[in-house]
């Protein structure tokens, strides 16, 4: 990737965090891009798989997450410190991409029981594949799961937690074509202050009528400020990780 076009994102991320509470235009990001803002929303979509508009509606919505989870600030106050005007908005918002309400969220603090899957037919097709890390480290369990976009809200079509990385299968795949995102926590052999976040994604996959299997390899990495933050409620894999025996 360009080192200019990497520098320009990074640019307009660092705008969308300092000021999630603000209404941010395309312009303003693109100024603080120094990039004209038709070739900015082209670079910005090539680099982190989302456009800006709904890049900066994650990082709202990770950041009311965060709140929830860390604060006993009302959830009408944290939905206009994160760019919202109508709490009623915010709280759909919310619900739809994290799948549990704000309220129910501070009550889970911040991690799911279950996931619910997408109530979709299956078509009887089954997406399986290897799982496997980039670099030395100690990685597990893994959230491995189907979205249709390249970011993970939302119900999944199907998911599964693995203990580690290795073989996956997800079974009754509904047709679609779909995206297959990672989530993990783990340490390599120059962590010395605790576990760090991975991630891994391909596709999209098409999944039609007649297909049986689709092959979907993933390559788990540490994770980087390009990615969109995990928006939808997991179970506490961090917690874990950390009660996960180390590797020998």
């Amino acid at each position: 990737m360009d080192e200019i076009v990497r520098q320009a994102v990074a640019r307009a991320i660092v705008t969308m965090r300092d000021n999630l509470g603000e209404r941010l235009t395309i312009d303003d990001l693109a100024r603080a891009a120094m990039f004209s803002k038709f070739h900015f929303t082209r670079v910005f979509l090539r680099v982190t798989g989302l456009s800006p508009g709904r890049f900066l509606s994650a990082l709202r919505l990770a950041e009311a997450k965060r709140l929830l989870a860390t604060t006993v600030i009302s959830v009408a106050d944290i939905s206009h410190q994160v760019g919202y005007n109508s709490v009623g908005t915010f709280s759909a918002r919310f619900s739809g991409s994290v799948g549990v309400s704000p309220s129910g969220y501070r009550h889970l603090h911040g991690a799911a029981p279950r996931i619910a899957d997408r109530q979709a037919p299956g078509s009887g097709a089954t997406v399986r594949g290897q799982l496997r890390v980039s670099c030395p480290a100690d990685v597990g369990p893994v959230f491995v799961g189907l979205f249709a976009a390249r970011i993970a809200e939302g119900a999944p079509a199907r998911y599964a937690i693995l203990p580690a990385p290795g073989p996956y299968a997800l079974a009754d795949v509904p047709q679609g074509s779909w995206y297959v995102l990672t989530h993990a926590y783990g340490t390599t052999p120059l962590d010395n202050h605790g576990l760090r976040p991975f991630t891994g994604l391909t596709g999209p996959v098409t999944v039609q009528h007649g297909v049986t299997a689709s092959l979907a390899d993933v390559r788990l990495r540490p994770r980087h400020g390009f990615d969109p933050p995990v928006l939808l409620a997991l179970p506490d894999l961090r917690q874990a990780a950390v009660a996960r025996p180390l590797a020998s």
